[in-house]
Parts: structure tokens; C-alpha cells; sequence
């Protein structure tokens, strides 16, 4: 490293509008692209260094090392493969006094102790949950944000920084809450998803049923069972199953075998289905026909007696 980089490091400009980042994968590049973009003094680390090189030609500081990319800024942000590999990249590196905000993907309980980790080394830990892909980077109307939780004093210190790649939700002070709320979305994302991958499944053979004219059939379907979400937490939460139920779980059942006989006629797999269905009759044995689908969601929680 040249005496004049060294000297960049060392000077560690104003927290405010300064960033050093860990990790350019297409996420951490766009999140540095945008802060360049909008002003702000970035330093970069990755292990593999010529990652760095289009960020540098556009105004970046590269750090040889994680230990000199943390000691340039108060704002550290790492956004890496995974949680040992923020172990790995921090481990020789002086947190005392440093702003760590973790973005890299994770479960809560590492988040919790990767918030514990830094606090022993003197720094206050923000972990993140990112709600968006690397195109909506940058780009305020794609609606992109970051679940934050940890520190409020660090989000408080930093809100304006962290707001400018995407947009910002502070969920408290449990560190693992920004990752417990992107996996929950996330899961009904993939949820979504199964759905949708068999439903195409079923009609994609058939030659008279045109995919063009399906797709908006079965995305005005979707939009329209939405507020299904708003039901079951409302369920949840007054601990009446039934009400407001329009098709109670026994219609729902017997209504099983149609899908499934469908499927395979259509030579379609159900496997997608069938473990939804299961749980169905699951708490159909249970004496629980009146409900809607709201009591499901006590075969898969821990205190749930089904």
C-alpha cells in the first residue's frame, strides 16, 4: 500500500458522511456504488482485492486489509458470505469505538451473539435484514429497505447513511429481530412461490390454455387472497380461530383430493401441496373443523399442541 492510501486510512473523515465497507459481492458493491453516488467518502475491503478496482476508479478508498477498512471510519458495515465469514474478517481488527453494522445474511441467534461479540470489543452492533435485490440499490421508488435492529443510539448516530442505498425500519433493540422479520418474509415469499410454480405446472401442457392470458388471472387471484394476511394475525392475536371464517378447514379437506387427483392427471407433481394439505388434516383430527387456516400456525410453533 502506497504512503499516500495509508495516509487516506488514517485520516478517517467525518462518521456523517463516511462508510467503510466490507465485502463486494453484488449487494455490497451496489451499497457502496450508491453512497459514492450520493457523496459520501467510501473505504472497501474484499479478500479477493480486484473487486475493488471499478469501485476505486468511481472514487473508492481500497483497504489492503479488514483491520485498515475498519480503522479508517467510525461506520463499519459488513456485508459478507456469511456470519463466520464476519468472524474471519474481523478478527484481527480494532472495534474499540467502531459503529458495526452487519447487513450479511444470518439467522437472529447469530445476529444476538455476533451484537454480544461486538460489544466485548468495544463496539456498538447494529445487525440488518435486507428487504430488497441489488437493481432496487440506489433506487428509491423500487421500494427497497433494511429491517435494522440493535443499538438505537448507532441507528439514531448513522440513520442518514444507512437510509441512502434503501430505505430504513428499525424493529428495537433485540439484534436478531431485523433477521427473524426478513426470514418471516422471506418464507411467505418462497410460500408464495411454491404456489405459483404449481399452478403453472398444472396449465403450461395444456395447448389451448394460453400462459399469457393466465399469468394475470392468477396474479389478480393472488392480490385478491391478500387479506388473508390481515385475518390470521387478527386471529392470532384475539385467539378466536373462527371467526369471520368463510371456508371452514373440514370444507377445505374434503376438498383435498381434487387437487391432488388433479395434479396427477395433469402429470403434475403435488409435493408441493401435500405437505400444506397434511397439516390441514392434522388439525382436522384435532377436533378443529370450524376454523379457518389460522390455527395451522400452532402445529409449527413450539407450544403448539396441534
Amino acid at each position: 500500500m502506497t504512503d499516500n492510501i495509508s495516509d487516506a486510512l488514517s485520516s478517517s473523515p467525518s462518521a456523517s458522511r463516511s462508510v467503510s465497507l466490507l465485502g463486494l459481492g453484488a449487494m455490497g458493491t451496489a451499497f457502496a456504488r450508491a453512497w459514492l453516488a450520493a457523496g459520501y467518502s467510501v473505504t472497501v475491503w474484499n479478500r479477493t482485492a480486484g473487486r475493488a478496482d471499478a469501485l476505486v476508479a468511481e472514487g473508492a478508498t481500497a483497504a489492503a486489509s479488514a483491520a485498515e477498512a475498519v480503522a479508517a471510519n467510525a461506520l463499519v458495515v459488513t456485508c459478507l458470505l456469511d456470519d463466520a465469514s464476519v468472524g474471519a474478517a474481523l478478527e484481527g481488527a480494532d472495534l474499540t469505538g467502531k459503529d458495526l453494522v452487519d447487513i450479511t445474511t444470518g439467522t437472529p441467534a447469530q445476529a444476538r451473539a455476533r451484537g454480544e461479540w461486538a460489544a466485548a470489543r468495544g463496539a456498538r452492533f447494529l445487525s440488518g435484514g435486507i428487504m430488497a435485490v441489488p437493481p432496487m440499490v440506489g433506487v428509491p421508488e423500487a421500494g427497497g429497505y433494511v429491517f435494522y435492529s440493535g443499538s438505537p443510539e448507532l441507528f439514531e448516530t448513522h440513520r442518514a447513511a444507512l437510509a441512502v442505498p434503501v430505505g430504513t425500519r428499525y424493529v428495537g433493540a433485540n439484534a436478531g429481530h431485523a433477521a427473524l422479520q426478513d426470514v418471516a418474509l422471506l418464507s411467505g415469499m418462497y410460500g408464495m412461490l411454491a404456489g405459483i410454480t404449481h399452478a403453472f405446472a398444472l396449465v403450461r401442457g395444456e395447448a389451448e390454455i394460453s400462459l399469457k392470458e393466465f399469468t394475470p388471472l392468477l396474479t389478480g387471484w393472488l392480490m385478491s387472497m391478500s387479506p388473508t394476511v390481515e385475518q390470521v394475525a387478527a386471529q392470532l392475536e384475539s385467539g378466536d380461530y373462527t371467526s369471520d371464517v368463510v371456508s371452514n378447514l373440514a370444507m377445505q379437506v374434503a376438498g383435498v383430493k381434487t387437487f391432488v387427483g388433479t395434479a396427477r392427471e395433469q402429470g403434475a407433481s403435488p409435493e408441493l401441496l401435500t405437505p400444506y394439505f397434511d397439516l390441514m388434516k392434522r388439525r382436522l383430527e384435532g377436533g378443529h373443523g370450524a376454523e379457518g387456516v389460522t390455527g395451522l400456525v400452532e402445529l409449527l410453533t413450539r407450544d403448539g399442541n396441534g
